[in-house]
């Protein structure tokens, strides 16, 4: 395979990863918001999903930041991964302990 189409093939698997990635991570971290505000700091349910949406918005743009400032395709999606990992499992100890409002 060429360097150009190496390159290319980069460049797409970041960008899927900035889309699809990016998305999952936001809405896990609007997710693990809502469910977090109120059983930590004793939020409105309706401000802690506003809250957590808004927030999403910021880690939607870092996220995709961090896909394309990452040194490679892989580290970008090991990345996302993790993040993604650490919200999933903040959102199952939530749902699953009873901690929030699920």
């Amino acid at each position: 395979m060429s360097a150009g189409v190496r390159y290319r093939m980069g460049v797409a698997s970041r960008a899927v990863a900035a889309i699809a990635g990016g998305y999952g991570v936001a809405a896990l971290s609007a997710a693990v918001l809502a469910l977090g505000l109120p059983a930590l700091f004793g939020m409105a349910r309706s401000e802690a999903a506003l809250t957590g949406t808004l927030a999403s918005f910021l880690v939607y743009a870092v996220a995709v930041m961090w896909v394309f400032a990452a040194r490679s395709a892989w580290r970008a999606w090991t990345g996302l991964a993790i993040a993604a990992a650490l919200q999933g499992l903040l959102l199952l100890l939530w749902t699953q302990g009873g901690g929030g409002a699920a």
